[in-house]
C-alpha cells in the first residue's frame, strides 16, 4: 500500500482531538471530508480505527496502536516546520565564512559585530585560510561564502563574485630606514633592502610577483611569512621593508611609514564569492547584504 500522507494527517487530528468537527477546523476542510478520509484509511488498512457514537469518539485498539506510531512522526514534522520558520525569521541558524587572517581581523570584524548585534541567535563560524585555499573550501561546500583578495586565479565560472572594497598595497618600514622616508624610490631600488613578504602561495605575494615580472624587476624576499601581522611587527623592529594591504594598519599609530614608490601600483579589491548553483541561507543572504550595502 502506497503511503497517503493526507489520510494519515486527518487520522492524526481526529485521534489527537477525538472530535471530527475540531479536526475539520484545524485542517480547514469539511467534516464530511474528514469522515470520508477516515473511511478511506480504514478501508486501506482493512480495520476499524474509531468507535463513533452520537456523543463521543474513541480509538479502537488498532487505532491506538496506529496513533502510537503516527504521533512521534507528526511531532517531528511539526518540529521541523517550526525550525524552518525560525531559520527564515533569523531566530536560529548559522553562517560559515572563509577568509584569511588579515581580512578577518582588519576588515570583517566590524561587519561581524554588526551582524551579531542584529541577529544574536545566528551562529557565526569563521575558517581562516589563504584566499586560494578558501576557494577550495567553497568548492567542497565547507563554507557558505568567502571573502577573497582579487585577483584570485582559482575563482571559477561556477562562482559568483561581488566586489565590496577597493584598496592599495603599500611598502612600509620602521625608523631603522628613516633615511629613505622622504624620497621617492623605484621598485628596482628596493632590491637593495631586506624585503619582508608573504609566502608565495598567498594571493598578495602572487600579485606582487606578477607585478614585478611585468615591470622587468626581480626581487628576492629576505623573510617569507604566512601572516601580515608578523610582517608588520617585523617591520616595526627594523628587520626590513614589508609589502602589505593598506587597510590592515594605521600609519599614524604604528610607528611605521609608507615608502613612496615612483611606479603606480594598481589597486586591488576584496570580493564576496559564493557558489552560483547553491542557494544561500537567509542568514548568509543577510550577511552578504551587510557587506554590499
Amino acid at each position: 500500500m502506497a503511503l497517503n500522507y493526507d489520510l494519515y494527517k486527518v487520522f492524526y487530528q481526529v485521534a489527537e482531538n477525538l472530535n471530527f468537527s475540531q479536526a475539520a477546523k484545524k485542517l480547514y476542510i469539511s467534516q464530511s471530508a474528514v469522515s470520508q478520509s477516515i473511511k478511506n484509511l480504514e478501508n486501506e488498512l482493512n480495520t476499524k480505527l474509531f468507535i463513533r457514537s452520537t456523543k463521543k469518539v474513541k480509538l479502537t485498539k488498532a487505532g491506538k496502536i496506529l496513533f502510537e506510531h503516527i504521533e512521534p512522526a507528526f511531532n517531528l514534522i511539526e518540529g521541523g516546520e517550526e525550525s524552518i520558520k525560525e531559520i527564515n525569521a533569523l531566530k536560529r541558524g548559522e553562517i560559515h565564512i572563509g577568509a584569511n587572517d588579515t581580512i578577518s581581523k582588519d576588515f570583517l570584524l566590524p561587519y561581524l559585530n554588526k551582524f551579531h548585534q542584529l541577529y544574536p541567535e545566528i551562529q557565526i563560524q569563521i575558517t581562516n585560510r589563504t584566499s586560494s585555499t578558501c576557494i577550495e573550501l567553497l568548492q567542497q561546500n565547507k563554507v557558505d561564502l568567502i571573502i577573497s583578495n582579487l585577483p584570485n586565479p582559482k575563482i571559477t565560472e561556477e562562482m559568483k563574485v561581488q566586489k565590496i572594497y577597493s584598496f592599495n598595497d603599500i611598502f612600509i618600514a620602521g625608523n631603522e630606514f628613516e633615511e629613505i622616508k622622504e624620497q621617492q624610490h623605484s621598485l628596482k631600488m628596493l632590491k637593495n633592502y631586506p624585503l619582508l613578504m608573504l609566502e608565495p602561495k598567498t594571493t598578495t605575494r602572487k600579485f606582487l610577483d606578477n607585478l614585478l615580472a611585468e615591470m622587468g624587476t626581480e626581487i628576492t624576499a629576505a623573510i617569507e611569512l604566512g601572516s601580515v601581522d608578523l610582517l608588520i611587527e617585523m617591520a616595526k623592529i627594523g628587520l626590513g621593508i614589508a609589502f602589505v594591504p593598506e587597510y590592515c594598519l594605521n600609519l599614524e599609530t604604528d610607528d611605521l611609514f609608507e615608502i613612496k614608490i615612483k611606479e603606480k601600483l594598481p589597486a586591488r579589491e576584496l570580493a564576496v564569492v559564493n557558489n552560483k548553483n547553491i542557494p544561500l541561507s537567509n542568514a548568509a543572504e543577510k550577511f552578504l547584504q551587510l557587506l554590499t550595502d
